[in-house]
């Protein structure tokens, strides 16, 4: 369901961004967790939301264990205040949970119950971060095509390459996407990364009229792939690192990015398209 981004856009509206992938296994959730370290120490108020309702982790990769999820929101079990999870200073986490696949099914009064609570979180946040399971799942797509800014993550890997094209051309196709942000992530160095964008966007210009444009560019260093391994978030174990110096430029980039102006960057139409609201 589509819904209508027409209309006046709310006094304050908290930037909602997605970071997404064809494929999995490109780094995108240690990314996301990494993104919102470097966001909330440029003086961001992040909420994070762990959209990958099967393979949730985000807790994990900032050392804590969610207790409650979006699954208890949903079965009424719990508000969602009481779901929202501190993870790191300025930064707030709703947890994943199988529950969004029971969002369509909530009866009205349970939507707009839902929605009148998200609306109260709307001037505690400054930036939405949405990391969204990889593919092009019909819970991706939703995911997708109710937040502002769609950040489409891809590797070296030349499947990963075919399958952020497959995505592109159906959130294009089916949710009516036309702008695009491109990271390039586990790169040799910055060529490599440019190297990766110039071939995506040479596919992509010659089949959909869509724009993309280049985010950030995140090299694979040692740092990197340690803190991986001992489920730490690099920006804390080695801030100095290339790769920690590539992620606090992709959080200056986004920060002073204009935005698109569009009333879909609110975090209330995030909510309500989720849940199918008119």
């Amino acid at each position: 369901m589509m819904l209508s981004t027409t209309g006046s856009a709310p006094a304050f509206a908290p930037r909602v961004i997605s970071l997404t992938s064809g494929k999995g296994g490109v780094g995108k959730s240690t990314l996301t967790a990494n993104l919102a370290l470097e966001l909330a120490r440029a003086g961001q108020r992040v909420l994070l939301i762990d959209g990958d309702f099967g393979m949730a982790n985000l807790d994990v990769m900032f050392g804590l264990r969610a207790r409650q999820s979006l699954h208890e929101v949903v079965q009424g079990e719990a508000l969602i205040q009481d779901i929202l999870m501190p993870v790191s200073e300025n930064i707030t986490l709703i947890p994943g949970g199988s529950g969004i696949y029971d969002l369509q099914k909530l009866t009205a009064i349970a939507k707009q119950t839902l929605l009148d609570q998200i609306s109260q979180l709307e001037e505690s946040f400054d930036v939405v971060l949405v990391d969204t399971a990889p593919g092009i799942t019909d819970n991706v797509l939703f995911l997708n095509s109710a937040v502002e800014e769609i950040h489409v993550v891809l590797t070296p890997d030349p499947s990963s390459l075919t399958d952020a094209y497959a995505l592109i051309k159906t959130l294009h196709l089916k949710a009516r996407e036309n702008r695009f942000q491109i990271i390039c992530n586990q790169v040799r160095d910055q060529q490599d990364g440019e190297r990766i964008f110039n071939r995506l966007e040479n596919v992509v210009a010659r089949f959909l009229p869509v724009r993309l444009e280049m985010a950030g560019i995140i090299p694979m260093d040692p740092h990197l792939r340690q803190a991986v391994r001992s489920q730490q978030l690099v920006g804390r174990a080695q801030p100095q690192s290339e790769s920690a110096e590539a992620i606090r430029a992709l959080a200056r980039e986004i920060v002073q990015r204009q935005r698109l102006g569009e009333c879909k960057g609110s975090l209330q139409f995030f909510w309500r398209q989720m849940v199918g609201a008119a």
